[in-house]
Formats: structure tokens, C-alpha cells, sequence
């Protein structure tokens, strides 16, 4: 009865938090993981020694110009083309503070709920199980603020991409276009993970200790 208690005043705080933890993502977290995912797209292609051919041939027997795929326009262009879904790929982590709450995987909530689930404990969410990890409202409004920002910055995107590559692309767009001095703090939360954590590490016992007890119902 004991274990059974435990068990179900967990699902219950995890659940609730899912729900009174949800807020929309600012200016500041939209611009960190536009430009980290921006960035990374073109780290992928920068060492690439395709060449290419641009401009038409004339009758006057002009040649065609040639230029390195990883200075060219082309593989900005392909690197922006819908960058913003990829914010999709995010998932909120309720219990990390700040714009650390959005990260890649699954959230050690949802982890606990899932296997909580996997024991046979009944866990509520109000909506079906298989859309537990569909984007949320979070992470879908970040997409579309990305959308707006990249749009509203493209130029200067690309004035980055073609004269200031010399910086990182979060300093060039973020701090010295995008936001005030006082709307940066963001920029500088690091995740470092769990280990060696005491927070870290008493909320994964948590988790250990709520799975063991709902195994044993």
C-alpha cells in the first residue's frame, strides 16, 4: 500500500509539472539554438572541396566562372533551407533552469513517466501515449519564432557567412544585432551534465527509487 502511494503521488507531481512548468521560449533561447543549429549545418559542409560552375555560356564563348562550393552562396542557401525544423528535433527538460530546459532526447521526466508506464503504473497526461513525443507547444512556437527571425535577419546572416565567418555566428547575429546587452544572459548557460552533480545525481536515485516501487505493485 505503501509503494502504491508513493508511486501515484509521483506520477502525480511528474505530471502536474509537465503541465504548470510549460512557458514560451524568449528572443534570446530563439537566437542560441537558431544560430547553434545554423552553425552546425555549415560545420558539416565547410571542409567540402566541390567545385562549382555558375553563369551561362555566351555566344562570345565566355567560359563559365568557377567557385568553391564552401564559400559559394549555394551552401548557404542549402544550410538555411528549412533549419527551422530541425528546433522540432528539441524536447523540454522541465527540470534543467533556463534555456537548458531545451536540449536533444528525452527529458528525464518523460523518461521516468515512460517507464513508469512500461511497470503498468496508469499515467495521465490528457493526451494518448503516442503523441507523448510530438514537439510541444514550446518547441513548435521556438520553430516558428525561428522562422520569423530568420527572415527579419537573413542579411545579415549572409553578411556574416560572406565577410565575418572570422566570428562565431551567435556573437555575430545574437549579441551584436539581435539582443541588448540585458537580454544575452542566455548565451552563457552552458549545459555541463549530471555527473559529479548533487542535483543531478539525487534526481536520477529519484527516479531509480519511483520505478522500483512501481515495479513492485
Amino acid at each position: 500500500m505503501k509503494a502504491l502511494l508513493l508511486a501515484v503521488l509521483c506520477v502525480c507531481g511528474l505530471a502536474a509539472g509537465t503541465e504548470e512548468d510549460e512557458r514560451l521560449p524568449n528572443k534570446c533561447e530563439v537566437c542560441k539554438f537558431l544560430t547553434t543549429e545554423l552553425q552546425e549545418a555549415l560545420e558539416k559542409t565547410g571542409r567540402s572541396k566541390e567545385v562549382l560552375e555558375v553563369g551561362e555560356v555566351l555566344d562570345t564563348g565566355r567560359r563559365r566562372r568557377k567557385i568553391k562550393y564552401n564559400t559559394s552562396e549555394t551552401r548557404l542557401t542549402e544550410a538555411v533551407d528549412n533549419i527551422c525544423e530541425r528546433i522540432l528535433q528539441y524536447n523540454v527538460h522541465a527540470e534543467r533552469p533556463g534555456s537548458l530546459r531545451y536540449a536533444k532526447g528525452s527529458s528525464q521526466t518523460m523518461t521516468t513517466l515512460k517507464n513508469l508506464v512500461n511497470k503498468g503504473v496508469k499515467v495521465d497526461l490528457g493526451m494518448p501515449y503516442e503523441l507523448w513525443d510530438e514537439p510541444s507547444a514550446e518547441v513548435t512556437n521556438m520553430k516558428k519564432q525561428c522562422e520569423t527571425m530568420l527572415e527579419q535577419y537573413e542579411e545579415v546572416v549572409e553578411d556574416w557567412y560572406f565577410h565575418h565567418q572570422d566570428q562565431r555566428l551567435e556573437r555575430f547575429l545574437c549579441e551584436n544585432h539581435i539582443l541588448k546587452t540585458s537580454e544575452q544572459n542566455c548565451l552563457k548557460e552552458m549545459w555541463k551534465g549530471d555527473t559529479g552533480n548533487k542535483g543531478g545525481a539525487e534526481a536520477a536515485d529519484e527516479e531509480q527509487r519511483t520505478t522500483h516501487d512501481a515495479g513492485e505493485l
